[in-house]
């Protein structure tokens, strides 16, 4: 069984570097294309979510403590940036595709200012899993 959480847990950490490091990486340098990054970091959301329901299953089920409210936390901090990436970053790259010059520098503006909004509350995301255990 200790298989399974290494695995969950591996799976859980890698994708979660991948999004947080993305969305960052993506929100200080406007010049990166955002929209190709979109579909795979909401892919990358969506498997922490999925592992991150399996690890809040097989070590804090049935718990609410102080630990588990630090990593509530997280998880909201998470929500949030995953429908602010979905709302600002996903819609623009949508209206993307027939834009004139104009619109396309609204649209990238509008992109970059959702993914550092989103990489500000992944920053509390991971503060909230790497100080949780001394709650």
């Amino acid at each position: 069984m200790q298989y399974v959480y290494i695995v969950v847990l591996g799976l859980h950490v890698m994708a979660g570097v991948f999004w947080a490091g993305t969305t960052i990486a993506v929100g200080r340098d406007p010049d990166i294309r955002a929209e190709r990054f979109f579909r795979p970091q909401m892919g990358a959301a969506g498997l922490v979510f999925l592992t991150g329901i399996l690890l809040w299953y097989f070590f804090h089920e049935g718990v609410f403590g102080s630990m588990e409210k630090v990593l509530a936390l997280g998880i909201v901090a998470a929500l949030i940036a995953a429908g602010v990436q979905g709302a600002l970053v996903g819609s623009a790259s949508r209206q993307l595709a027939g834009a004139d010059q104009a619109t396309e520098g609204q649209l990238r503006a509008k992109m970059t200012r959702g993914e550092r909004i989103a990489g500000g509350l992944l920053v509390i995301t991971v503060l909230c899993m790497a100080t949780a255990r001394m709650f």
